[in-house]
């Protein structure tokens, strides 16, 4: 998926609530948006280098969302906007094995008490739920979820699990938002009842996905898929 907005760089001061942080560029401090809810904690550190979007929307208090940073050399995309799109691109052009047979591509599609990215149709009529959860942490070349615990990603593995057990696809995919990861694997020490949730819906046949991507100052792409360890 290529940005075709404008992108700067700039220098991590901190970040005082979720959605603001303040940046260094060309030696003035700027606040700009984060759009993540997530605690990045180990990603945004301060004297990182940092990639800005530049947005424009009239009711914005903001020029520029911080959508990646630099940890060592690697770039973490941490817009979570993001990972549905770059998904659903991949869908399009059947870079996920599993799913090319279903054609048709709904987005934001209820089922039972979630409401699932996406809905998936093949020609035979027959409907996969996925779900999409973006990954930005890692440890050692392993990448984790979730970040931060998440009531709302257990409830969506336990809804995949019901729908799988009343006839339909199901399937949960961990997007990891950089490359060269060893593996994937659920950070139970950061909410263990994801962890078991994960497992369970594994154990009932749930597909469990994990895909690393190539990121730079201009695109993010889904590359291929990596090892999920439970």
């Amino acid at each position: 998926m290529n940005i075709d907005k404008k992108v700067i760089y700039g220098e991590f001061i901190n970040r005082p609530n979720r959605f603001q942080a303040y940046v260094k560029v060309d030696d003035e401090t700027i606040m700009v948006h984060v759009p993540n809810t997530g605690r990045c904690k180990e990603i945004l550190i301060p004297g990182c280098t940092v990639m800005l979007r530049e947005e424009n929307g009239i009711k914005r208090k903001t020029k520029y969302d911080l959508i990646a940073a630099f940890k060592d050399e690697k770039i973490i995309n941490i817009d979570s906007q993001i990972p549905n799109k770059v998904v659903e691109e991949a869908l399009i052009n059947g870079n996920i094995p599993r799913l090319r047979k279903f054609k048709t591509i709904e987005r934001e599609k209820t089922y039972g008490n979630s409401r699932f990215d996406f809905k998936l149709t093949d020609d035979n009529g027959d409907v996969y739920y996925l779900e999409v959860k973006g990954v930005t942490y890692e440890e050692n070349g392993i990448a984790k979820f979730p970040d931060a615990p998440t009531q709302r990603g257990r409830k969506h593995l336990l809804e995949l699990v019901d729908a799988k057990n009343k006839g339909l696809g199901a399937g949960v995919l961990f997007l990891i938002q950089m490359d060269n990861m060893k593996e994937f694997m659920p950070y139970d020490d950061m909410d263990v009842d994801f962890g078991e949730a994960l497992r369970i819906a594994y154990e009932n046949e749930v597909d469990i996905f994990a895909y690393e991507c190539t990121v730079d100052a201009r695109s993010i792409t889904l590359i291929k898929a990596i090892t999920v360890i439970l």
